[in-house]
């Protein structure tokens, strides 16, 4: 190695060991992004809430890491058992919806705490949801209905606010247990809205499914800032023998398919495989040398085949020999059909139509026009540029 090679290979691994020990030492930026799953200790995480739910009921806590519709036609589950659910966004398909109305109508209960809920579950409850996305900048304050569960201060949601209110609700089904007082920062005036709807009780069978659009509420956050009266005001409804936890519809679920996941998941040893990597990938840079002469282009072959149809295509269509044309690209239709789909091309019938149409996914009233034209040009004895244009664009369409 000469002198010049070292020298880069020095500064580029004193510029690697300079930036590693800045990026370990500088303080990390607070992550406000939603995560609510257990081992999450960030202000938008779930630990707390699921170290004291057992706690609060005290009921065992089950945590599910599998999807709630496979869970649930595995797990033998009784009455009086609840399903929790809290996350920013929630959408659940109809396998999903049908499972958890199924194990509500057992006499469970299901808990859902989040921003969006999926369409599916709520056209099944007959609810709609809005969001004031003109409240750029909202704080909110939430109450109970309930004149026991009411308190004298409600806790002040000022931070990660998305106001997400129950705007239409089954008046003869739904019971109506919170709301919240709205305060919009960003306007001079401070425009309040009052009464948005946040938490619904929806009977179904001879259980219940809660329905809360306010998450911040079970995140570590806002339980150590004086919102825990309020979450445990919420809870109070609910009287679960056994908790399932869902930590498979987290926003914050990490998926690791690496076989170096946990060198990954070391800081230290983290920026010691991309020291390792860079170092092998400066040496290549520095040390290779082209030891290969220029492979010469090679022109591909010539496609004689296709030139010479194209002469005698262009030689039948000056000497206007339609007829000619017509029977060699019926011919040569007929031929794909019975290589490609394996079908009988003898009889050009309704069941030949039916079948076509089903192998090859063309809608049965353009295929059947296709085979009525083909039928209609092998039975007469001259044709027109005009036949040979109409079954150009029939076969065309076939195709596409």
């Amino acid at each position: 190695m000469d002198k010049r090679s070292k020298r880069i290979l020095i500064a580029f691994g004193v510029a690697l060991i300079v930036l590693m020990v800045v990026e370990i030492m500088r303080p990390k930026p607070l992550d406000w992004s939603p995560n609510y799953t257990t081992t999450a200790k960030t202000p938008l995480g779930g630990h707390i809430a699921y170290e004291e739910l057992g706690d609060f009921f005290d009921a065992p806590v089950k945590r599910v890491t599998e999807d709630p519709f496979e869970f649930l036609q595995r797990e033998d589950y009784g009455t009086g058992e609840l399903y929790f659910f809290v996350n920013a966004y929630l959408r659940l398909d109809g396998n999903q919806v049908d499972r958890l109305l199924k194990f509500a109508e057992a006499g469970n209960t299901v808990f859902l705490s989040s921003n969006a809920f999926g369409e599916v579950l709520l056209d099944t409850l007959k609810l709609d949801i809005s969001r004031e996305y003109s409240f750029r900048e909202a704080e909110a304050r939430p109450q109970l209905y309930n004149p026991g569960l009411a308190l004298d201060e409600p806790p002040l949601f000022q931070k990660t606010i998305i106001p997400v209110h129950f705007s239409e609700i089954d008046t003869l089904q739904t019971t109506v247990l919170g709301a919240m007082d709205v305060l919009n920062k960003n306007l001079v005036t401070e425009e309040r809205e009052e009464d948005l709807l946040n938490y619904v009780r929806v009977p179904v069978g001879e259980g219940s499914i809660y329905l809360h659009t306010l998450p911040q509420a079970f995140s570590n956050y806002y339980m150590l800032d004086g919102a825990s009266n309020y979450t445990a005001a919420v809870l109070s409804y609910l009287e679960p023998s056994k908790i399932y936890w869902d930590e498979h519809l987290k926003s914050g679920r990490v998926f690791i398919g690496s076989p170096l996941r946990y060198v990954l998941n070391q800081k230290g040893l983290r920026w010691a495989y991309y020291l390792v990597i860079g170092g092998l990938l400066l040496f290549v840079l520095v040390r290779a040398k082209r030891e290969q002469r220029m492979i010469p282009l090679v022109e591909p072959l010539r496609n004689d085949s296709k030139d010479f149809t194209a002469t005698i295509g262009n030689l039948h269509f000056q000497y206007k020999n339609f007829s000619n044309i017509i029977a060699k690209r019926i011919t040569y239709f007929l031929e794909r059909i019975r290589s490609d789909y394996y079908l009988n091309t003898e009889n050009l019938n309704e069941d030949f139509i039916v079948r076509l149409a089903s192998k090859s996914g063309n809608p049965k009233e353009e295929t059947q026009e296709l085979i009525q034209l083909i039928n209609a040009l092998k039975g007469k004895s001259i044709h027109s540029e005009s036949d040979l244009i109409r079954l150009n664009k029939a076969l065309e369409k076939f195709y596409k």
